[in-house]
């Protein structure tokens, strides 16, 4: 496999996991619930419109939240994480913002 020139070198990913995205330095986090309703198909499309997660971020949130029972499928500040879990909770799949 080729390396990708403008790919994150591993090396990289834990001083960018640190950075805050929020200037006041705190960030909210969206978790999904796993629930016996929705089909997997719709939660993975819900959270590629909504959460503007590639397909593949889709399916392993839903799978984590199928086995684990919950899965952070967001994270970022009050407002981004709010409207994410409105638009959520509005097609009625279980999220809670912590």
């Amino acid at each position: 496999m080729q390396k990708n020139a403008g790919a994150i070198n591993q090396r990289e990913l834990p001083e960018l996991a640190s950075k805050s995205l929020d200037p006041s330095g705190t960030e909210r986090q969206l978790i999904l619930f796993n629930d016996e309703v929705n089909t997997f198909d719709f939660i993975i499309d819900s959270l590629i419109r909504v959460c503007s997660h590639t397909f593949e971020q889709a399916e392993q949130c839903t799978l984590i939240a199928h086995y684990k029972g919950k899965c952070v499928i967001k994270t970022g500040s009050d407002t981004e994480v709010q409207q994410c879990a409105d638009a959520l909770t509005r097609l009625k799949i279980s999220v809670e913002v912590n």
